[in-house]
């Protein structure tokens, strides 16, 4: 059975998942509008910057976050400087983590989506005196509504499974910035392998269920997101 070290990480894992899904929806959605519809030359290296940690090694994004975060560094001495702590092995810094890591799993499924939205409703609305505000509302989210889901399940569950780059910035820490996947390695180590079958079957299980919601979604709207989730 879970012990309370163990209900704990699975209390801050969700945590963060879900801050860093709200976080990454918030920044994600006018990033991945502007991507749709810009005509600017450096587009392909814009797109290949946020696609970078689709292929790059955890361990490497990792690395250099834990040289960004460190007290020495600009961004860490305005951290220190704000807060009065030094930002990394904290939780702010698993969040911040966790937002670059997890941003081509939102972004892409929204940039695709919009990308599909036919432009002569929007032109239509506002010529109608639609604003942006009301042309979002009314047009682009309700059409976009499935990518939306997708985007938001994927950097969910992304989030949920990182090791690497929460293991270099954030090591291990119970109640602090222990995750499920650190405690799950924590016990595998310690040769817990009763314990370990609990977490890993729990993450296993939340991962298959949420990937055939995922598909489902994606063949009742044809499919138009399902690419991604093959690549």
């Amino acid at each position: 059975m879970l012990s309370a070290q163990d209900i704990d990480a699975v209390i801050l894992t969700g945590k963060l998942a879900a801050l860093t899904t709200l976080i990454l929806l918030f920044i994600s959605t006018p990033l991945a509008w502007w991507l749709a519809n810009t005509r600017i030359k450096i587009k392909p290296i814009l797109e290949a910057i946020v696609a970078l940690p689709l292929v790059l090694p955890p361990t490497v994004l990792g690395f250099y976050l834990l040289i960004a975060f460190s007290p020495t560094s600009a961004f860490g001495e305005l951290w220190f400087s704000l807060t009065g702590q030094q930002l990394a092995f904290t939780f702010s810094a698993l969040v911040i983590a966790s937002v670059i890591y997890s941003l081509p799993f939102v972004v892409q499924p929204l940039q695709a989506s919009f990308e599909q939205l036919p432009k002569n409703l929007l032109e239509a609305a506002a010529t109608m005196g639609a604003n942006k505000k009301d042309q979002f509302f009314s047009i682009i989210l309700p059409l976009s509504r499935r990518s939306f889901i997708t985007a938001a399940s994927l950097g969910f569950t992304h989030t949920i499974g990182e090791f690497g780059v929460v293991l270099m910035i954030g090591g291990n820490i119970p109640g602090e910035t222990q995750v499920l996947s650190i405690a799950l390695f924590d016990k595998v180590e310690s040769l817990q392998y009763t314990q370990a079958h609990w977490l890993a079957a729990g993450l296993v299980l939340f991962s298959l269920i949420l990937l055939a919601f995922i598909y489902s979604l994606n063949r009742s709207a044809g499919g138009k997101t399902a690419g991604l989730i093959k690549a």
